[in-house]
């Protein structure tokens, strides 16, 4: 099967990297009519994991405002199977994030 045709077919990606050992999302998102799957997850260490475990190329970071918070929303996308999978993690950040942030630019 080259697609991933059914609600079935995506959780059985997720449950896949549950199997393997991977901590739960705990959000998954199936965008009905498309293919596209939103995985959740809570900190950066599951993020990294899941991550790695779907060979995420693509790879976005982007910080923001929120009404006085300041958040960092890091989204890894690849396509498997012909479903696009995103994973997503946001986290709030201190000023003192901010600084680190842009020291570590640029570094694996």
């Amino acid at each position: 099967m080259t697609d991933v045709a059914t609600r079935a077919e995506a959780f059985a990606l997720i449950a896949d990297g549950v199997s393997a050992g991977l901590n739960v999302p705990w959000r998954v998102f199936l965008a009905r009519g498309t293919r596209y799957v939103s995985l959740s997850v809570a900190d950066r260490r599951e993020w990294e994991s899941w991550r790695s475990h779907l060979g995420c190329p693509d790879l976005s970071v982007r910080v923001y405002d929120a009404g006085g918070d300041i958040r960092r929303s890091s989204i890894a996308e690849v396509v498997l199977r012909g479903c696009r999978i995103s994973v997503e993690l946001i986290e709030e950040v201190s000023m003192t994030d901010i600084g680190r942030l842009l020291d570590d630019e640029g570094r694996p």
